[in-house]
């Protein structure tokens, strides 16, 4: 398998096989903690091959700087199946977050875990907003 996609953006869609993002970020600025971020999505778009067919789990976790969850773990089974006349297939996940609330300044990180294996890792950095005069 082949992770082709994997971003945290303002907003994304899967439409007819295809993977539609709008504003990939990794910082979010805030003056004063803590801060909610309104809507923001998770964008994955996966590459299998024909042997691997089947069911997998997929799994995505919003962490703080201790390894502690800060949202509730998204967990999703996808069945793949790859047509006898190509070979491989994509499987596009849309995980949407409303209201992800930070406690505190600093490095998070949202992993991407397929059957139990985390295959991807995505800093994001809440930053303080300098005072502009």
């Amino acid at each position: 398998m082949n992770i082709e996609a994997f971003l945290l953006c303002d907003c994304a869609t899967e439409s007819g096989g295809k993977l539609n993002v709008l504003g990939a970020f990794d910082n979010i600025f805030a003056r004063k903690m803590p801060i909610l971020h309104p809507a923001c999505a998770v964008a994955i778009r996966i590459r299998f091959e024909k042997i691997e067919e089947g069911g997998h789990n997929v799994r995505v976790d919003v962490i703080d700087e201790d390894g502690k969850a800060i949202i509730p773990r998204l967990d999703t089974n996808i069945t793949v199946k790859v047509g006898a006349d190509i070979g491989s297939s994509v499987a596009n996940l849309v995980l949407n977050i409303q209201r992800l609330k930070f406690e505190n300044y600093g490095q998070y990180r949202i992993d991407l875990a397929i059957d139990g294996q985390v295959r991807g890792t995505l800093p994001l950095n809440v930053r303080e907003l300098a005072n502009m005069a």
